[in-house]
């Protein structure tokens, strides 16, 4: 079973609110992730203890240049990112590595399962 974790202080009440509803992930995740698959949808530290939120199905897995972006992956990233220039901070902090609109990325899109 694949996961797609998230950094609590940043993402757990956008996950738990159904508000986030894709991720963009820096570099080309295409060979990991797949149309259709099921994931837990996790929560914690890179190397730590996380916590399982819930079970969802990958929609639609995109690789395209952050200079490709879409308003609407954007938003569904998170809702309060606006522009390319916000994502690429985003993935500067969360990666530690120098980030341009040339970099690949993959957008997740992905709708939660109820058990």
């Amino acid at each position: 079973m694949f996961a797609l974790n998230f950094y609590s202080e940043l993402y757990d009440d956008l996950l738990l609110s159904n508000r986030k509803t894709a991720t963009i992930r820096l570099g080309d995740k295409a060979d990991k992730y797949q149309d259709g698959m099921i994931v837990w949808v996790t929560v914690g530290p890179r190397f730590g203890r996380r916590q399982k939120l819930f079970a969802a199905i990958l929609d639609r897995v995109e690789v395209k240049p952050i200079a490709e972006l879409s308003p609407r992956d954007i938003e569904r990233e998170n809702p309060e990112l606006r522009s390319q220039d916000e994502v690429i901070a985003l993935l500067t902090r969360i990666y530690g590595e120098f980030v341009t609109p040339a970099h690949n990325c993959t957008v997740i899109y992905f709708s939660r399962v109820d058990e």
